[in-house]
């Protein structure tokens, strides 16, 4: 059996999911701006920097033909009253033999401490299992102890730490820990 994922929205919890508009002049600058923020650059790998408009407008190309492909969803997280970028959540690397697939996520420096990450990545997870995923795979920086707290609240169990997991475009290496969610976890 072939997996493949579908361009979707999902709503629910005060957000709208949306796949980015790589022509949006609202999109692109805000995913420019997570992207480039100082904190995620610091706990995340980016193995290619988005540093100007044309970078970023090149990687929600990139975002919009995986979903054509239907091999990863990139989400655009709005508020869903009045559309403000919030961040961005994703499912990737789906290893359909396993049912199985990662989660990733980020938020805007202005929208954290409002549960925005942990709102949308239940929404994703709550979506990826009812495609028929199994397992969810999330990872984060070693000393990102707020993505922990949302991988917690989300239901993802630490399961340990990845060693020199994740490689930065400067060549080094940092540590990270690793979550897992299962659908008979709820």
């Amino acid at each position: 059996m072939t997996f493949r994922l579908n361009s979707t929205e999902l709503r629910g919890e005060g957000l709208l999911l949306r796949p980015w508009d790589p022509s949006s002049d609202t999109d692109v600058p805000a995913y420019l701006r997570g992207v480039s923020d100082p904190d995620f650059r610091l706990f995340n790998n980016p193995l290619r920097h988005v540093d100007d408009l044309d970078a970023a407008r090149l990687a929600l190309r990139e975002r919009a033909r995986q979903w054509e492909a239907g091999t990863e969803g990139g989400f655009c997280v709005t508020d869903a009253d009045d559309g403000t970028v919030l961040g961005h959540v994703s499912l990737k690397s789906l290893y359909w033999p396993c049912r199985s697939a990662g989660v990733g996520y980020w938020v805007l420096p202005e929208a954290r401490g409002h549960g925005v990450a942990t709102r949308a990545l239940t929404l994703v997870a709550d979506w990826a299992f009812s495609l028929g995923l199994h397992r969810l795979a999330l990872d984060h920086a070693l000393t990102n102890a707020a993505s922990c707290r949302v991988a917690e609240r989300c239901g993802f169990t630490y399961e340990g730490t990845l060693r020199d997991a994740h490689r930065h475009a400067d060549g080094t290496y940092q540590d990270a820990h690793l979550h897992g969610r299962v659908r008979a976890e709820g």
